[in-house]
Formats: C-alpha cells, structure tokens, sequence
C-alpha cells in the first residue's frame, strides 16, 4: 500500500507542475525503500503519459508539456540518476535514441518535451543539446549503437543542417542501421522525405508514434 501511495504522490506531483515538489515526493519514496527504476516506470513515466492524453484530448497546453517535462528531467537528471548510478541498477528500454538541436540552433523547449515523452514511452535517450555538428550526432550514434537518431531545427536559417546529419550518416557508414526522424517549427513531412530521412513528428506525442512505428513497435499511448 504504501508503495501505490508512494507512486500516486509522485504522478499527482508532476500533474501540479511544481517542480520542487516532485523533487520531495520522489526523495521521500526513495526515503521509503522504493526502486529508482520503479519510481521512474510507475510514477515519473505514468504521469507524462497522463500528461500527453490530455495534450492530445486538448484538456492541457503547450505550457503544461513544458512545465511536466522540466520537473521530471530536473528530478531525473539531481536526484534519480545519481541515485541509480549508486545502486547500479538498469531498466528496459525500447532501444537507444540521441536526440539534440542541429548546429545554429540554440532553441531547445520543444527538444527537451520531446525528450521527455520518448523516455516514458521507454527509450534511452541521449539528449546532446543544443548547437549540436552533424558530426557529433554520428559519434554519439555510433557510441550508443542508436536505433533512431531525432534532430530539431526552429529556425529556417538551421533547417539545412537537418539534410547535412542525414549526409553526414552515409559518411560514417551508420545510415543502413539506423532510423533518422526530425522535427521543429519550419519543418514539415514533404522536407524530410526530400532529405532523406525517415520520419516527422509536430510534437511531442506524435514523435513517440513516429519513433515506435519507426522501429515497428506496436504505439498505444497507455495510461495504467
């Protein structure tokens, strides 16, 4: 019982998007014994997937995604990791997947929303940045053994650098073996068919879609 309640704390934390109080509720579950891969899959992960529901049913906005995915990644990135690290211990992932802003480009907001919502669906996510060469997102890939490599531009005058990653992959040898999926404002469908990549996604919950349909996994946007 108390686990659940230890859980529920934490989903109804993210869901006020105070980020100081995630922060308390995920330390006082760990105070409790709780699991850091546990309280990262049945709390941080069940809350954002609430959160994109209710962004796809229109209940929530832009602000809310931004909002939920900060406090989670603030909590992940100070208290969980670290936390994990110490005790060595792994969770299930859905496969590895380096996300960043392309070179030129210090706009990161919708990146990191991204970021956030593919790492509840259950990818690993290697997230570079922002100004990030075309150059470091084939190292990184190739380091990670990546399955899907995710690029955002938000400025037109950026939007070139999203054909050079792709150039830059058949450089390295690595684009038979992985999956490049891109996004951000001035970016539409017809542009990444015409660069070579393989898929676009307008937000967040469209980019978890794209990203399973991409590694042929069965999407269903789940709240347990």
């Amino acid at each position: 019982m108390l686990q659940q309640v230890a859980y529920e704390d934490i989903v109804n934390a993210v869901l006020t998007f105070d980020s100081d109080r995630v922060t308390d509720v995920t330390k006082k579950a760990l105070s409790l014994g709780e699991d850091p891969v546990k309280i990262i899959e049945q709390g941080l992960n069940r809350a954002l997937r609430i959160v994109g529901k209710k962004f796809e049913g229109g209940e929530f906005f832009l602000m809310d995604l931004v909002a939920a995915a900060e406090a989670v990644q603030k909590v992940m990135r100070e208290t969980l990791e670290p936390e994990i690290l110490r005790r060595k211990v792994q969770r299930k992932t859905l496969g590895n997947l380096v996300l960043g802003t392309v070179e030129g480009d210090i706009h990161d907001i919708g990146k990191n929303i991204v970021g956030a919502m593919l790492f509840a669906a259950g990818f690993e996510i290697d997230d570079l940045g922002k100004d990030v060469p075309s150059e470091q997102f084939v190292a990184r890939a190739r380091e990670t053994n990546a399955s899907i490599v995710g690029a955002s531009a938000l400025l037109t005058t950026s939007l070139s650098m999203q054909r050079e990653i792709v150039k830059a992959m058949v450089a390295g040898g690595l684009r038979d073996r992985l999956r490049l999926m891109f996004g951000g404002a001035p970016v539409t469908d017809e542009w990444v068919k015409e660069i070579g990549g393989d898929g676009y996604a307008e937000d967040a919950v469209g980019a978890v879609k794209v990203a399973k349909k991409l590694l042929n996994i069965d999407f269903e946007l789940q709240v347990e």
